[in-house]
């Protein structure tokens, strides 16, 4: 009797505290479980060409859908990045590009942005800093040099060599 009460308790105090995700009110559904983020897209040039993953999403200043996770990441799509480069106006105009982590296979998972501002006079940075350049990730560390495991050639000078097989 004590048993089953016990058990019954159990069950209804771990289905309490179970809970539901939930998304915020008004916020427009996704695939995959996502929401929705509005994203401001500008320039400094007015009219440079705005391309999100492969696709042509407009000229500057343009709203950018981002489908992403309820807690403001980026949501794994099956890529590691989400890409949202701008191409330049005018000549000695630098094409930018904007590379946010998405968090597949344990790689790092950035925060959507409310705004994206591309300086399209500055040189582009290069291709994606390495994930220690963010806050939050140690620099690599060094072991020594690579081992390397391929055919070898081995010299020996001396007397006999005798070696014990078990």
């Amino acid at each position: 009797m004590k048993k089953t009460w016990l058990i019954s308790a159990a069950l209804a105090g771990a289905a309490i505290l179970t809970g539901c995700e939930s998304v915020p009110p008004g916020a427009e559904r996704g695939p995959h479980g996502t929401i929705a983020y509005d994203v401001l897209v500008e320039a400094s040039a007015p009219g440079a060409r705005i391309v999100a993953n492969g696709a042509d999403i407009g000229n500057t200043p343009v709203h950018l859908k981002i489908f992403g996770d309820t807690d403001g990441t980026f949501h794994d799509f099956g890529s590691y990045y989400y890409v949202v480069q701008a191409m330049p106006v005018v000549t000695n105009q630098f094409a930018q590009a904007r590379y946010f982590g998405t968090g597949r296979l344990f790689s790092r998972e950035d925060r959507i942005p409310q705004q994206i501002y591309f300086d399209m006079n500055q040189p582009p940075a290069p291709y994606p800093a390495p994930a220690y350049a963010y806050p939050g990730y140690p620099p690599p560390v060094y072991y020594g040099p690579p081992v390397y495991y391929g055919p070898g050639v081995e010299f020996y000078f001396g007397g006999p060599r005798y070696r014990r097989h078990w």
